[in-house]
Order: C-alpha cells, then structure tokens, then sequence
C-alpha cells in the first residue's frame, strides 16, 4: 500500500507499506530515489506490517521494487504504474503529486485530511 501527504515545500511524504504476513527477515525499498541502493532504505517490521516513509520531490515518478532478504525482487501491487525494466521484468512506479493548497489554508492550525481524485493531482483539504 502507498500513501501520499503533502510535505514540506515542494516535497510529498510517501509511506510504503506491506502487510505483516511476508514473512522474511529484511526488505528494503530500492528505487530512483535511492540511485537503487539495495542497502540505502530499509523497511520497518512493526505489528501492522513493513512500512517505511520518505519525502520525495513533487510531480515526479519513481521506479522502485521491493528487496527481500537480499535476493528476492517483487513489485508492489499497489503502485500507481508499472515500467518494463532491463531485466525483461516490470518495476513499479510511484507517482507524487503537486498538492494545490487554497489562501484559507495555507498556515491553516485546523486538522488536515488529504481528498484524492481520479486525476493524478490532489488537494489538500481541511477538516472541518
């Protein structure tokens, strides 16, 4: 599963997460945004699942896959899009959206949800 929330200036905070029943003993996130560094981004085990965040640029698309226990590659299901790759497989692709903020909320103190949309573009929304 991946999640996107605005982030600081210019950059979206993506959660990357899978479900507590891989069973392995380390995955790790290798991607665009880690120049596929097989040891950069390790993911987290916790009673919920892997999961691992990072602050990615905005309006961008990042290639990744999923390492596990250092020898096994999967994609993730959940991923916004697939790209073939040079190995005669696909990589998953993540796409992070520009988040469009009105003048009212912008410095806003009220609790925030983010609204999701068909298109690739999100808007932030407060909770009223």
């Amino acid at each position: 599963m991946i999640t996107k929330m605005p982030g600081r200036s210019g950059k979206v905070r993506v959660t990357f997460a899978l479900p507590s029943a891989i069973w392995a003993d380390m995955i790790f996130l290798v991607g665009d945004f880690n120049n596929w560094d097989e040891r950069a981004t390790p993911l987290r085990q916790t009673e919920a699942g892997w999961i691992v965040s990072l602050d990615l640029d905005a309006g961008k698309s990042f290639q990744y896959r999923y390492l596990h226990n250092g020898s096994e590659w999967h994609n993730d299901w959940n991923a916004d899009g697939y790209e073939p790759n040079a190995f005669g497989g696909d990589n998953s692709v993540v796409i992070t959206p520009e988040f469009e903020l009105s003048a009212r909320e912008v410095g806003a103190p009220e609790l925030e949800r983010v609204i999701s949309f068909s298109s690739p573009r999100l808007r932030l929304v407060t909770a009223s």
